[in-house]
């Protein structure tokens, strides 16, 4: 119960990813914050080594997130190690590095290829395993001339196989004809199912990756009406987050948390854990890539695989309890 396969390109990877997203630091986007505050890299490292010792091995990052701060740690940490791991990466935003700042979209071949050599150099390796578009609402009539840049890529030994990181059905059911795409990124978790998006990936034998498995952190029960982020949060300033307002946790999503938090917490798993959980029993596709900056947040969401998906009642309990 330990691995999974990563769609249909053959690699093995465990259950349970490691999102890289926070230990990429602060960076804006559209002008306000889009990262998760100040990092340590030092705990970043420790973080990655502690899940790749647990049995974590498929690390997910993008080269936006910090504006290439997050591979850059990423790599550093994997030095040595790089065949003990699945590395997933994303492109399509353009960044200004100096100003940590995301500056637009580029999506031409050449930019593709660029933005890829770019990140092989901050990873530190020659290959990345699977390369993700970012651009979620990129128009699907656009899919083609990505995927081709994509082939090219692969014919090159530079990636492995390819995927979208987009919540729509019809795009990622656009790039599931590329011969080589193997995976959806998406959200999904125990509040927000994705049945449509599941159906494509076990129809064209894709991955589901499983991006805000935790509702942004909202499902490790650590948040509580009065909790507060900080201003250079993205729960704090971005309009599109949905489990949080302002930067506090959103009243009914709480109130939902609590309805399920004992189903979640049963056979000993915290709520995390048990969120995680309910995923790996949603689909046996499901690779949930929950974020992780913590040596202890390393260690107790690779725990969630000794647990195991939750039993066909406790997924049926919840489904009734939250009204589904």
């Amino acid at each position: 119960m330990s691995t999974r396969m990563l769609g249909r390109s053959g690699i093995k990877v465990s259950a349970i990813g490691f999102g890289c997203w926070a230990i990429g630091g602060p960076f804006t986007m559209d002008g306000k914050p889009d990262g998760w505050g100040e990092v340590d890299d030092r705990e970043s490292a420790a973080a990655i080594h502690r899940a790749i010792e647990a049995g974590i091995t498929f690390f997910d990052t993008a080269d936006a997130y910090g504006t290439g701060h997050s591979e850059t740690v990423l790599g550093r940490a994997l030095a040595g190690r790089r065949d003990e791991v699945v590395i997933a990466t994303k492109f399509g935003y353009t960044h200004d590095a100096g100003r940590r700042a995301l500056t637009g979209e580029d999506v031409s071949p050449g930019y593709i290829r660029q933005a890829c050599q770019a990140s092989l150099r901050r990873l530190g390796t020659d290959r990345i395993d699977l390369y993700q578009l970012h651009v979620s609402n990129l128009p699907a009539g656009q899919a083609g001339d990505v995927m081709g840049a994509l082939e090219d890529l692969v014919s090159d030994g530079l990636i492995r196989c390819y995927g979208w990181s987009t919540h729509d059905p019809e795009r990622a059911a656009a790039f599931a004809a590329g011969p080589h795409c193997a995976a959806v990124q998406h959200p999904l978790n125990v509040f927000a199912d994705a049945p449509e998006i599941l159906a494509i990936c076990e129809a064209h034998d894709l991955a589901s990756v499983n991006n805000t498995p935790l509702a942004m952190g909202l499902l490790t029960g650590k948040y509580g009406a009065a909790s507060r982020l900080p201003a250079d949060d993205v729960r704090a300033s971005q309009l599109w987050v949905e489990y949080f307002r302002d930067g506090r946790p959103a009243p009914e999503w709480l109130a939902r948390l609590d309805a399920i938090r004992a189903v979640l917490s049963g056979g000993g798993r915290t709520p995390a854990q048990g969120a995680l959980c309910w995923l790996l029993a949603r689909s046996p596709r499901a690779l949930p890539i929950p974020g992780i900056r913590t040596v202890a947040q390393a260690g107790q969401n690779a725990a969630a695989m000794s647990f195991g998906p939750l039993r066909d009642d406790e997924m049926a309990e919840i489904g009734r309890l939250l009204g589904r």
